[in-house]
């Protein structure tokens, strides 16, 4: 026999699980797939229980924005444009239910290069031991040339470069999401670190050039901050520090000038959660009312989920 007193646990108090309330039911469980069967289907089937019921409410958050004229935002990283999401995201641009975007410096790029050349991300480790790593003159100089001529008309830098693609018919020009918002007349906003592109290394770069036509991204990209109160949507995919900190300014100034920004849908949308889209974009902004929502996963998957899930809940 030990040497220590033990509890005596003949005397714990028990009841029966049958009368228990519970969080997970039967009627929650999945519904195995089957081949052949459609979107609605499989949607239906999943487990009715924590990122699924969120996934679902992001979407329905969406539908119900365009249905109350309310603006959805979708912020981006440069990784979204690289594993091949641009198509999906300009579709749902083209049924109305995207009606803003605002990306990096990054994303523009690669978009700017698959519409042109119908590939881009370059081998990075390979080409910096030369010094020759982000040297594609032709890359730079459409998008140096597109912060110019948006310092000299007066537009934002996004709407510049989506209008050069089109001037110059670029041959993969139906996937760019830059050319289908200019088509759109509807923003991509472009919100630039300088020196964090490759475009910055080249002679072509105009420091005031880029500079005015990123500051003229961020007021209009405020705007449209300033209508999402009851009922809009933000959606930040893939970015990790630049849009989360740009959209927290963004909202600071819309609240500033008097617009009730409140009671809207936020969801931060990547592979790995981080710090300053969890406090910039889940928490802080619907503080005074609202919903916000991580969803973890990697972009080629979880996009196109979030999209067919979107189209589902609009014809549901």
């Amino acid at each position: 026999m030990s040497r220590y007193p033990e509890i005596d646990l003949l005397k714990v108090h028990t009841y029966s699980a049958a009368t228990r309330p519970s969080k997970v039911r039967t009627d929650e469980e999945a519904v195995p797939p089957r081949a052949g069967m459609s979107m609605s289907e499989f949607l239906s089937g999943l487990p009715d229980i924590l990122k699924v019921k969120e996934l679902k409410a992001i979407a329905l958050a969406v539908v119900e924005a365009r249905s109350m004229g309310k603006p959805v935002i979708v912020m981006l990283g440069g990784h979204v444009i690289k594993t091949g999401c641009a198509p999906i995201l300009s579709d749902l641009a083209r049924k109305g239910f995207i009606h803003h975007f605002a990306s990096n410096g990054s994303a523009a790029i690669h978009d700017t290069e698959l519409a042109r050349f119908g590939h881009t991300s370059e081998d990075v480790a390979a080409l910096l031991e030369d010094g020759s790593f982000g040297m594609a003159d032709d890359t730079a100089g459409l998008v140096n040339a597109a912060a110019k001529q948006a310092q000299m008309r007066g537009e934002g830098l996004g709407e510049a470069v989506g209008a050069l693609l089109i001037e110059e018919q670029a041959p993969y020009l139906q996937r760019a999401l830059l050319a289908t918002c200019y088509q759109l007349a509807i923003p991509y906003t472009l919100h630039v670190a300088l020196g964090t592109d490759i475009v910055h290394q080249h002679p072509t770069a105009n420091g005031a050039a880029i500079g005015d036509a990123s500051m003229r991204d961020f007021r209009i990209l405020a705007a449209t901050v300033a209508r999402l109160g009851q009922g809009g949507v933000v959606l930040n995919l893939g970015s990790a520090v630049i849009m989360p900190e740009v959209f927290l300014k963004a909202l600071a100034i819309a609240r500033n000038l008097g617009h009730e920004v409140t009671n809207f849908t936020t969801a931060n949308f990547d592979m790995l959660q981080h710090y300053r889209p969890t406090v910039n974009v889940v928490h802080r902004p619907v503080l005074p009312g609202g919903h916000g929502y991580s969803i973890t996963g990697h972009h080629e998957i979880m996009i196109p989920l979030l999209a067919a899930t979107i189209l589902e809940e609009a014809e549901g």
